[in-house]
């Protein structure tokens, strides 16, 4: 597949702005080595498109290998480009925004690598739809369901996909209650509460004193106007991730060690130790479990192409919950998601290049219809 074209799309608009950032490099960079031509386009704070050397977008990480928080510099690293539909059914055209008629490049497939809000709930997946050009992972409906932490555990819940038990509100409901532990009544505590349309542990926060749940609300709906608060789980963070269309494969399951109770922003992306153990030791049976119940998770939704499944375990009880099911994970070398599929036996390369058929297939299989 030397031939195929690869565009990248990475940063945004949402708070995972710099993780994207980091998948893209890695991403970008095995594409590369494989043959195919790839091109980083990346998308600024702003919503603009920019066409980034290669060379530009490793300088956005900084020594320890995590993103820079780069605010505006997407703005000036390339030129701000358009995606047009080219005359070729399939195949997008770059073109300058200030001159449409003249072709930077063109494109035979998309890998939209932006995490949060605008690129895994279905907004990019929406623009990528209305070009006609295939792309990474999955469709619109699968994708807004997954980044939608409610409408997500409805989904599975559905499916008899168990999840930990939950209550959702939305800013109004909370500025009009006069004590916020009247929210939450029912769950016990520990508490998360969460943004419900964000990811990479922004804006959640672990509870255990009813004096703290206001001002955790209050941090989260920083980041969206609908909060979920999960009744917390003492026991074990495992991970298993889905690859395929029709007949998907589950991975080798990972766990996550953590630090303080829960495994925040900080620990994922700045700690200075590996808190991943690939694979997890575990019970009899109980990696069995977790691959089967990720299949219907990622059925559950209509998965497609990917997914991470977090799963939650409690040792003593043997019970396992679904946490939260991730459409486009974090995607560089030393994520979770490569990691389970690397102990599984599939490299960093190979996965890469499976994802991009997989964007062809659901391509082919749409033109059938």
């Amino acid at each position: 597949m030397s031939s195929v074209r690869v565009g990248v799309l990475f940063g945004g608009p949402s708070a995972e702005h710099d993780v994207s950032c980091a998948s893209a490099l890695s991403v970008i960079r095995a594409l590369s080595g494989s043959g195919y031509e790839a091109m980083a386009i990346g998308v600024s704070r702003t919503g603009g498109f920019r066409l980034v050397p290669e060379q530009v977008l490793s300088r956005l990480r900084d020594g320890s290998g995590a993103a820079r928080a780069i605010e505006d510099r997407l703005e000036v690293t390339g030129p701000a480009v358009q995606l047009r539909a080219g005359t070729t059914p399939g195949i997008v055209r770059v073109s300058p925004v200030e001159d449409p008629s003249t072709v930077l490049a063109e494109l035979d497939v998309a890998f939209p690598l932006l995490h949060g809000p605008f690129g895994e709930d279905g907004v990019v997946q929406g623009v990528l739809e209305s070009l006609g050009l295939p792309y990474v992972g999955c469709g619109v409906l699968a994708s807004a369901v997954g980044m939608n932490k409610v409408a997500m555990k409805r989904a599975l819940r559905a499916e008899d996909v168990p999840v930990t038990p939950y209550v959702w509100f939305d800013a109004n409901t909370f500025g009009q209650v006069d004590d916020p532990l009247k929210l939450v009544d029912g769950l016990r505590w520990p508490l998360f509460v969460k943004p419900v349309s964000m990811g990479s542990s922004i804006g959640v926060s672990r509870v255990t004193e009813g004096g703290d749940l206001g001002a955790a609300i209050t941090d989260a709906l920083q980041y969206d106007t609908q909060i979920i608060v999960e009744q917390g789980v003492t026991g074990r963070e495992l991970e298993c991730a889905v690859l395929g269309g029709p007949r998907p494969k589950a991975s080798s399951v990972g766990e996550v060690t953590v630090t303080g109770g829960w495994f925040d922003y900080q620990q994922k992306y700045f700690g200075d130790a590996d808190p991943m153990i690939v694979p997890a030791v575990l019970p009899d049976g109980v990696a069995d479990r977790i691959q089967e119940l990720s299949l219907r998770a990622f059925s559950a939704i209509d998965g497609w192409g990917l997914a991470r499944v977090d799963f939650l375990y409690d040792p003593d009880t043997d019970d396992l919950y679904v946490n939260e099911l991730n459409t486009m994970p974090g995607f560089t070398a030393h994520s979770m998601y490569p990691k389970v599929w690397a102990a599984a036996g599939v490299g960093y390369a190979d996965l890469v290049d499976q994802l991009v058929d997989l964007a062809f297939q659901r391509q082919q299989q749409r033109r059938q219809w």
